[in-house]
């Protein structure tokens, strides 16, 4: 009897998760924002003390928020020990992803290519991570310092932020868009957006704001952003998924709390039927998002 255990497809097992979680979240709130008791920051790796990117990002939000961890800081086993701190007996570890560059066989190669590049192959390799609230013997720093973060006042600093992108944006009419044929955003008036039980008016106007700013980085002449190739008739609802997820990312480093969109309601199926025919979608997605979201603050420097 053959003893082999089935190699673990980190692209489907990720894929899986998130599916599951954006299934039960409800209509309109996206999984990574339904709670407020698991922290909203970005994970942060206790050995680097560098922020995950990309899927990895909403991997542990989803992670923190299913069991409502207030630390964004994570680290696996071995990590936790050489900071003398013990993960607890029993509990379960979280998915992140890394990705490791092999050499192609010949057989891979095109005859006679001497790219270097072109020799190189990426694998997704799996690697297992625990929360600070698993372990003990760790006090945790707070997450400003975690993160190396100015501390100000959050809307203050989204402001700066906005402004310091180099992005037109005007506030009028009734509709929040980035229009690519004047390289503009609109947005309502500030004045117009209402709170909700977790988020302040203002949090709602830069979360939305955050959102369109994604889509304006993704112009052809900045991030040059093109999904119609790979997904086709999907593209445009991938496309507000990357936007959903940079804002997110967006938020998370400005310390606003998003709100819930209503229009989430009329993309989910979209989102969740790519997803479920395409296991490395979510990746793209999330690796779009964080590419943006980091461009943005770049540029806002």
């Amino acid at each position: 009897m053959s003893t082999t255990r089935k190699k673990l497809d980190v692209h489907q097992e990720v894929t899986d998760r998130i599916v599951a979680a954006i299934e039960t979240a409800g209509p309109y709130e996206m999984p990574w924002l339904k709670s407020r008791s698991g922290s909203f920051a970005r994970p942060v790796n206790i050995a680097s003390g560098n922020a995950y990117n990309g899927i990895n990002i909403l991997s542990l939000w989803i992670a923190a928020q299913s069991s409502d961890y207030a630390s964004p800081v994570w680290g696996t086993y071995r990590q936790w020990q050489q900071r003398g701190a013990q993960v607890r007996k029993g509990e379960k570890a979280s998915l992140v992803v890394f990705y490791k560059s092999i050499e192609k066989d010949e057989a891979d190669t095109a005859e006679g290519d001497d790219n270097e590049i072109s020799r190189q192959r990426l694998i997704a390799r799996a690697s297992h991570v625990f929360n600070a609230a698993q372990v003990e013997g760790f006090t945790p720093p707070t997450e400003a310092s975690l993160l190396e973060a100015p501390v100000f006042d959050p809307i203050e600093r989204a402001e700066a932020f906005a402004k310091a992108t180099g992005a037109v944006i005007t506030e009028a009419g009734d509709e929040a868009c980035y229009v690519p044929s004047s390289d503009m955003i609109r947005m309502p008036e500030r004045r117009r957006f209402m709170g909700t039980a977790t988020t302040s008016p203002a949090e709602a106007f830069y979360s939305t704001l955050c959102h369109e700013l994604v889509h304006w980085a993704g112009a052809k002449h900045r991030l040059d952003r093109d999904l119609s190739t790979r997904f086709g008739s999907e593209a445009y609802a991938m496309e507000e998924l990357i936007a959903e997820l940079g804002a997110a990312f967006l938020c998370a480093d400005l310390s606003i709390t998003p709100e819930p969109r209503m229009d989430h309601a009329s993309y989910i199926a979209s989102w969740l039927k790519v997803l479920k025919d395409d296991k490395r979608a979510i990746f793209t997605a999330a690796a779009k998002a964080s590419q943006a979201a980091n461009w943005l603050q770049r540029e806002a420097g």
